[in-house]
């Protein structure tokens, strides 16, 4: 048996990457450090099925179990769909989609890269107007008998972008409020009559322990 994180490894290789939170954990490579912590069953990824069920038992060692009905039901891969007349441009599915595959900009109309849709459902209750549906796009096929292991490869890489885009996007974020933090601090008076010194500094802590943090952001991790 390999050791957890090499077992934790070969279990997030056999999930189909849907990346939907079905089986109770943000991601699948969440769930399946779990499951290999024993932590977590191997039955909790509907878009797996029982297909998966199988193949979690076979590098786990454990029995293969019906798939978890409380997570949910096998069934077809799905593709989102955007009725694009009713689309108010608010963005909300895009921030929810785990893969980037809708496009669009705020007051303009989204659309879904069919391509790369997992079928997550997530942008689903994220829509304020009720304007994504979902349609069968695996032709009754449903688990594992619906994907392809290229497929769910794909799904990995741009979750995994998506991560650092939204990493990079945060730190620059960081920057952003760093960099205004240290202009104020710079304007603030050393003494004035109409300031409470000790507010004054107070706020100088503020600012310093937000400068202090986009520091941290930026040093190599060990």
């Amino acid at each position: 048996m390999p050791d957890t994180a090499e077992l934790a490894r070969l279990i997030d290789a056999a999930l189909p990457q849907t990346q939907c939170t079905r089986c109770g954990y943000p991601d699948c490579a969440a769930y399946a450090r779990a499951v290999a912590a024993g932590e977590a069953g191997i039955n909790q990824c509907p878009p797996g099925g029982q297909e998966g069920v199988i193949r979690l038992a076979a590098l786990t060692g454990r029995p293969a179990l019906p798939l978890d009905a409380d997570r949910g039901t096998e069934g077809p891969l799905r593709l989102a769909v955007i009725d694009e007349s009713w689309c108010i441009g608010c963005t909300l599915c895009i921030k929810a989609c785990p893969v980037d595959c809708i496009v669009g900009a705020p007051k303009v109309m989204h659309t879904v890269i069919e391509s790369q849709c997992t079928g997550c459902e997530l942008c689903i209750p994220a829509c304020p107007v009720d304007c994504i549906g979902l349609v069968d796009t695996s032709g009754g096929r449903t688990g594992w008998s619906a994907w392809s292991a290229e497929q769910a490869g794909a799904a990995r890489e741009r979750y995994a972008f998506r991560a650092i885009r939204l990493e990079q996007a945060a730190r620059d974020n960081e920057e952003r409020l760093a960099a205004k933090a240290h202009t104020k601090l710079a304007d603030l008076p050393s003494h004035t009559h109409h300031t409470d010194p000790e507010v004054i500094e107070r706020k100088r802590a503020v600012i310093e322990a937000a400068l202090e943090r986009a520091r941290a952001r930026q040093r190599p991790q060990d």
